[in-house]
């Protein structure tokens, strides 16, 4: 389904994506994890003593059966449970003990693995909030792994009882809904995912839309605090593009993969369809962060242009002051060969002149529009 032995979408370790928005519970030691059996597209609750190991034993009993695992918390128990039953390569046991990756694609042997990024926008804190998805996929089976305890929709993972394992939760169905495609195998469920993490972006645009037209009018408005605003909007969006970006190249993975592992052309067209939407959304996400990026350079020059103003007035100012501050120094300075100074008149004439060259400066700044 890709390539063999090696990341094709992005470095091994990379810094973790910001999560400011809500922080990743701690869960506790029993937190439970789903099973499910699937038999010609039909999902089935598995015994509640079934582990991970007895599920790869009923997926290889027939060709129509798979077995998919659902971990809303892992833990590194679960976790080890997991790479011991699959048999997994040490570097990949690593990835899922340790996370914090950006979306990429691997593949070790029979097991492909995949990073995925889910965005979700908290618009009362103007904050995209993102949740690691780590899912790992073989013959007959399929592992879904929420990394930040937390699922598409900002769900808690740690919010789990043992009845919900035993009955069809809502974040279950996303993945085991479509019964005609888990005929497909466990790549649907790959597909199920990326489609509803894709679908999620759509409401994240949407709040960044209205953010960046809020500051649009926050900027001619003349609003002083609406650098700060643009700037923290501006990293949200870097950070989106730098997801989907990713999530790009992992669809470009899985697409390179088709014709060498044999995925059916129903799947490829479900997933070139996943691939369009992305496109649509990165592009989106592209042109949010240009559109930013001219605000920003449009209120420089706003607040450029008021300092400008300012400076003139401050100016004028300035100038009408020096002319009065000018003959009162001249006179201030008690000569005895100054005739003014016991002239009648003399004071008068000077207050006079100081009023006058007050008026007359103000009268040409004013036609001038410095004032």
């Amino acid at each position: 389904m890709t390539q063999e032995n090696k990341s094709t979408a992005a470095p091994r370790r990379l810094a973790p994506l910001r999560r400011r928005a809500a922080t990743a519970v701690q869960a506790p030691a029993d937190v439970p994890h789903l099973m499910r059996y699937v038999t010609d597209g039909h999902p089935a609750v598995a015994p509640q003593e079934a582990t991970v190991a007895d599920g790869l034993q009923f997926a290889s009993g027939a060709d129509d059966r798979m077995t998919m695992l659902f971990y809303p918390a892992p833990t590194p128990d679960a976790i080890t449970e997991l790479a011991d039953a699959w048999e997994l390569h040490p570097l990949l046991r690593e990835d899922l003990l340790h996370a914090h990756q950006r979306p990429k694609v691997d593949r070790y042997g029979d097991v492909l693995f995949l990073v995925v990024r889910s965005a979700r926008y908290i618009d009362e804190d103007e904050d995209i909030d993102f949740a690691e998805f780590h899912m790992l996929v073989r013959p007959g089976a399929v592992a879904v792994l929420c990394q930040d305890k937390r699922w598409i929709d900002g769900t808690d993972g740690t919010d789990f009882d043992e009845e919900e394992v035993m009955s069809s939760t809502r974040r279950e169905r996303t993945l085991l809904a479509d019964e005609n495609l888990l005929r497909l195998g466990p790549e649907a469920v790959v597909y199920r995912l990326l489609d509803a993490i894709v679908d999620g972006y759509v409401p994240v645009l949407h709040g960044l839309a209205v953010d960046k037209e809020q500051i649009e009018r926050q900027v001619f408005s003349g609003d002083a605090a609406v650098a700060e605003r643009i700037y923290r909007l501006s990293q949200e969006v870097i950070d989106m593009q730098h997801t989907t970006s990713s999530m790009t190249e992992v669809l470009e993975a899985l697409s390179a993969g088709f014709g060498k592992y044999e995925i059916p052309d129903q799947l490829q067209v479900y997933l070139e369809d996943v691939s369009d939407h992305l496109t649509r959304t990165h592009t989106k996400v592209g042109e949010y962060r240009e559109s930013l990026s001219q605000i920003l350079s449009v209120n420089s020059t706003l607040v450029a242009q008021r300092q400008n103003e300012d400076m003139k007035k401050i100016s004028g100012w300035a100038a009408i002051l020096f002319a009065p501050t000018l003959i009162g120094a001249i006179y201030g300075m008690n000569f005895d060969n100054m005739p003014e100074l016991h002239w009648t008149f003399g004071y008068p004439l000077a207050i006079g002149s100081m009023v006058a060259f007050a008026a007359i400066l103000y009268w040409v700044f004013k036609r001038s529009k410095w004032m």
